[in-house]
């Protein structure tokens, strides 16, 4: 890249998060280069649920989680497993993010969620305007499934979060889930419905189109895997790539579990752990779905895309370079069956994706003490679907000497 190419700002990390951060960036005017070893929103962000929530305010951690956590490593099908030989390297992240579901944390946690969230439909439809594929995105509801009725507590702190937010939740019985969703099976007594949502049909799709408008709006991309970033003596950020040494006057570092590995070397450290997350894919399913719908007991998340149903769910923590573990993906195809009991199971893909998460179920967002012009925008965890683009607006806002609308402290990349 020469001189007189030389974009204002560059960020590192092309999915959704740094999709958003670089359409956000452009419309402010300015010149924006975006680089990832992937092609856009084709890595961790093509892998999720889909679930897109005003109301996701509810913290990974909360009171009383840690004695569910046992009987979950315990389950060969459970929602959370952890490699044996990476339990000592996960155990002190482990306890901190109990620490941080402590009663006093959580409603300032959902608060900072709640900022992020609120208006991600309207977002990201502002984001899918002009492109011909607003159809990426549908209106839907979540609906929280229960084979055992008495386990619903509307009164709980988890339904209260949201619907101090304003969500609309509703108690359904049986025979109005059959009416539903009539796919699933009969196994579920009950179903709590959260109303006024969005899912995603194809996460990976509107990674796609996303990246497609940045370039009409004058923006670059490079598919290349950044090494190192290091401060340039007079101002501005060098970062090296596989084609060399490159220059940027701010840069922006948007690269998921990546992002803590490029810190490391500046002295930055930040306790993100590598989660990785599965998903299984059904095409051609002979069912369908009409909304996300959570399994309550296996705490996995079902819903349809474009031509398939996928199953997403689970957490594993075996560190950033481990095998794509077999039978977790098995696992979520014998709980697919379960769930959906006229499921066609003759055509099924697989994925599997390293999700960025910290101990307080938020985000690194803002400028990295000590270091000008180096802005953080990474560990979304499970929420970076939702949370792109408001942080794509904030960004773009500190980029450009604005102030943000809202505390920023909760995100401060060196809050630990």
């Amino acid at each position: 890249m020469t001189e007189a190419v030389v974009p204002d700002v560059t960020v590192l990390g092309a999915g959704l998060v740094g999709i958003c951060c670089a359409l956000s960036l452009a419309e402010k005017g300015l010149r924006v280069h975006m680089v990832d070893r992937d092609a856009p929103g084709q890595a961790t962000s093509a892998g999720n649920a889909g679930i897109i929530s005003p109301w996701s305010v509810v913290p990974q951690s909360m009171p009383g989680l840690w004695k569910k956590v046992p009987g979950w490593l315990m389950d060969p099908q459970g929602p959370v497993t952890i490699k044996p030989s990476y339990l000592p390297r996960v155990a002190t992240w482990g306890l901190r993010f109990l620490y941080e579901g402590r009663q006093e944390r959580i409603q300032p946690i959902g608060d900072a969620m709640h900022a992020l969230n609120h208006d991600c439909i309207e977002l990201y439809r502002h984001h899918l305007t002009g492109t011909g594929h607003d159809n990426l995105l549908q209106d839907s509801w979540y609906v929280h499934a229960f084979r055992d009725a008495s386990q619903i507590n509307l009164n709980g702190p988890d339904y209260a979060m949201r619907r101090a937010v304003g969500a609309e939740i509703e108690e359904i019985g049986a025979a109005d889930l059959r009416d539903l969703e009539p796919a699933l099976t009969h196994e579920f007594e009950a179903a709590v419905l959260i109303k006024g949502q969005a899912r995603a049909v194809s996460p990976g799709k509107i990674g796609e189109v996303l990246a497609d408008k940045l370039r009409q709006m004058g923006g670059t991309i490079e598919q290349a895997e950044v090494h190192s970033i290091t401060p340039k003596d007079g101002g501005g950020w060098r970062y090296v790539t596989e084609t060399g040494e490159h220059f940027a006057p701010k840069l922006v570092l948007s690269m998921g579990v990546w992002s803590a590995k490029l810190l490391k070397p500046l002295g930055v450290k930040v306790p993100m752990e590598a989660e990785r997350g599965y998903h299984v894919s059904f095409s051609n399913p002979g069912v369908a779905l009409t909304h996300s719908i959570m399994d309550m007991d296996m705490k996995f998340v079902a819903s349809t895309m474009e031509s398939a149903i996928r199953v997403a769910g689970t957490a594993e923590f075996a560190g950033l370079d481990a095998p794509i573990n077999q039978k977790r993906l098995d696992g979520l195809v014998g709980l697919a069956s379960k769930l959906l009991p006229d499921l066609r199971m003759d055509d099924i893909s697989t994925w599997s994706g390293q999700r960025p998460s910290l101990p307080d179920s938020l985000p690194c967002i803002g400028e990295i003490d000590g270091f000008p012009d180096l802005i953080g925008a990474f560990g979304h965890s499970h929420y970076g679907l939702m949370m792109a683009p408001k942080t794509g607006r904030l960004v773009a806002d500190l980029v450009t000497g604005t102030t943000p609308n809202i505390n920023m402290t909760p995100y401060h990349v060196t809050r630990y």
